[in-house]
């Protein structure tokens, strides 16, 4: 079938600019330049109050909405994009398949007991995060959690993401970028999808690790995907399932933190940790099932030495 990568179309809302701070070290940054600076936005109001207008006025279904279930057409357009997914998750390049080793045997690792000591202000599965930041630090590598933010602006709402970065700086002084999202199909879940969306939503990475340049290939297709299967049930594309406001997520400014900043709480920390533990264990059952799945059917691993091209060096 047919691999190459088509140049995305103008998109307003990819650089649109962001809110928040995420505190601690670090700057913030656009499609991996660093920026200094604050922001501020409302991403929750924001959110809510999209939600409640798409509800209101901008999904109302046919009769035969409660089907889910592929249709003809519909079912050639979305085996169309599955082949594409197949496509990009095969073309990954060697050093992909290595990191990617490497983050999902450092997350089988992580134990509950592990989170108890991860003191998160208002976590939500930031100590999951920070946790796998602090090991592959003590790997080698010079990663970070990244806290993005954006305002809303026209049908795209405010919000924020958190997800982990590796940075690697060459020999002539320039650097790379490694994005590492550690529930990455969660992203993409929509409300009565038909049987081959599901399919597609299942063939992809559980932790996405590899370049933002790779990321938007997903994430185009991932739209398409969507937009097809919430058409056969005669819903429209809700606006935070829309390209541009998954693109917002890893493209918009963030800042990079190594530790969580603390704050002071009522109850005992470790019952902050009950909902991260148990998504912790579903994330590394994915991870296992995944690794038995694609068993025989993807590249090996290298030797650990081939990724020393992502370990820490100074500019």
């Amino acid at each position: 079938m047919d691999c190459r990568v088509y140049p995305e179309t103008g998109d307003p809302w990819l650089m649109m600019g962001g809110g928040g701070s995420g505190g601690g070290g670090g700057g913030g940054g656009v499609g991996g330049r660093m920026l200094g600076g604050s922001f501020s936005h409302e991403s929750e109001h924001d959110l809510a109050a999209m939600v409640s207008d798409f509800l209101e006025n901008g999904s109302s279904c046919g009769g035969d909405s409660r089907c889910s279930s592929d249709s003809d057409s519909s079912f050639c357009e979305l085996a169309h994009l599955a082949d594409k997914i197949s496509c990009y998750k095969g073309l990954q390049d060697q050093h992909g398949i290595d990191m990617l080793s490497v983050v999902n045997s450092l997350i089988l690792s992580i134990n509950c007991m592990d989170l108890e000591f991860m003191k998160c202000c208002s976590c939500n599965s930031s100590c999951i995060r920070f946790y796998l930041v602090k090991l592959l630090r003590l790997s080698g590598y010079d990663a970070a959690v990244c806290t993005s933010r954006w305002q809303g602006t026209g049908k795209v709402p405010g919000g924020d993401h958190e997800y982990i970065d590796i940075i690697n700086y060459n020999d002539s002084g320039n650097s790379d970028r490694l994005i590492i999202d550690i529930d990455f199909r969660s992203h993409f879940e929509i409300a009565r999808a038909v049987p081959s969306y599901n399919r597609i939503l299942n063939s992809l990475p559980v932790v996405y690790v590899g370049s933002l340049t790779k990321l938007n290939q997903f994430l185009q297709v991932m739209a398409e995907a969507a937009k097809s299967s919430l058409k056969q049930n005669s819903m429209p594309l809700p606006p935070w399932r829309s390209l541009a406001y998954l693109q917002s997520k890893w493209h918009s400014p963030y800042q990079r933190q190594i530790h969580p900043e603390p704050e002071p709480v009522s109850d005992p920390f470790v019952s902050q940790h009950k909902l991260c533990a148990g998504h912790l264990n579903r994330v590394k059952s994915l991870i296992q099932f995944e690794m038995e799945t694609d068993r025989g059917h993807l590249k090996k691993p290298a030797s650990r030495a081939k990724v020393d091209r992502w370990r820490i060096r100074t500019p």
